[in-house]
C-alpha cells in the first residue's frame, strides 16, 4: 500500500487525494504535523532522493525562516527541516522502497503500476 506523507489542508495534497480516489488507489495518509517524520525516517528520505528533492524552497515556511539568505550546511538544512517539516514538498509517496515527491499526474501514473 501506498503511503502519503503530507499536511491535510494544502492544494496539492486535495489534488493528491483526488487523484488517487478517482484511480482507485489505496493509501495510508501520514499528517506530517500531528505525526512528524522521526529523524532517522527524514533521514531515510534524504538519502534516497536528497534533500534539494525534499525541501519547498517556495513555500512560506522558508521565507518566513530567512533560509534563502543563509548560507547551511546539508546538516544545519536537515535540522531546519526536521524541525519545521511543513517544508516537506508535498506530497511524498512511498510504496516499498520507491519515493515520488511533488505533484505530477504522469509521474504518479508510473508510481502506482
Amino acid at each position: 500500500m501506498i503511503q502519503v506523507y503530507g499536511i491535510k489542508n494544502c492544494n496539492k495534497m486535495r489534488d493528491t487525494f483526488k487523484w488517487l480516489k478517482d484511480h482507485n488507489v489505496e493509501y495510508e495518509f501520514v499528517n506530517i504535523k500531528k505525526e512528524p517524520l522521526t529523524r532517522d525516517e527524514l533521514q531515510s528520505f534524504v538519502n534516497q532522493i536528497g534533500l534539494d528533492v525534499l525541501i519547498n524552497r517556495r513555500g512560506m515556511k522558508w521565507r518566513q525562516l530567512g533560509l534563502k539568505d543563509k548560507n547551511l550546511s546539508d546538516e544545519e538544512l536537515f535540522d531546519q527541516l526536521l524541525e519545521h517539516q511543513v517544508m516537506i514538498k508535498r506530497p511524498v509517496l512511498v510504496q516499498g522502497e520507491a519515493i515520488l515527491v511533488g505533484y505530477d499526474e504522469d509521474a504518479f501514473e508510473a508510481f502506482v503500476d
